[in-house]
């Protein structure tokens, strides 16, 4: 992924995506903590919310996934440098209610810093993630979202993503339920 693709914010500063590389580990690690944490935190007991965060945004696991062949990685970042945002592309992996769409794959994390919401960083990182869909030869992407969380189901709508289904998704002994999302590439 090259720098080119790219928004102007409101402060006329440029915001861009890039592959992530393994020193953005900290900074992806922090600031899934941070996004998870303000959408998920209200939701569960805050001893199970800390194991979660600690097995899945720890600096080790970020850096591990950015290693993982069947995952792409990449970031927004602003003129300085700062990451904005990251999301996931991971392959070979399935729900049933996808599990007939061929050549697909999934959207599993999309995470914009707050302070940068309303700006267009998660538009340009699902951009920047479905063009990477499509140069791998993918037709289909799919992704969960969790039924509470109102105001990613419409960004996703907005983007074309459409409800096919549903699964749980355990967070210690809290099952919540996550409507599963899929778009034609």
């Amino acid at each position: 992924m090259s720098k080119s693709s790219h928004i102007t914010s409101d402060s006329q500063q440029p915001v861009t995506t890039r592959k992530a590389c393994t020193s953005d580990a900290t900074n992806i690690a922090k600031l899934g903590v941070h996004v998870f944490t303000i959408t998920f935190g209200h939701s569960v007991p805050s001893q199970e919310l800390q194991a979660y965060l600690d097995k899945s945004y720890s600096i080790g696991t970020i850096a591990e996934d950015l290693e993982d062949p069947m995952k792409d990685i990449i970031v927004a970042t602003d003129q300085s440098g700062k990451i904005l945002g990251f999301a996931y592309l991971t392959r070979n992996t399935s729900e049933p209610c996808v599990a007939d769409l061929a050549d697909k794959v999934e959207l599993q994390r999309i995470y914009v810093d707050p302070a940068a919401h309303g700006k267009g960083i998660g538009s340009l990182l699902v951009r920047s993630i479905e063009e990477i869909a499509r140069k791998r030869g993918f037709r289909n992407i799919w992704l969960g979202v969790w039924e509470e969380n109102y105001k990613a189901q419409k960004a996703y709508e907005r983007w074309g993503y459409q409800r096919v289904g549903k699964h749980d998704f355990v967070l210690g002994t809290v099952v919540q339920t996550d409507h599963i999302m899929a778009k034609s590439l």
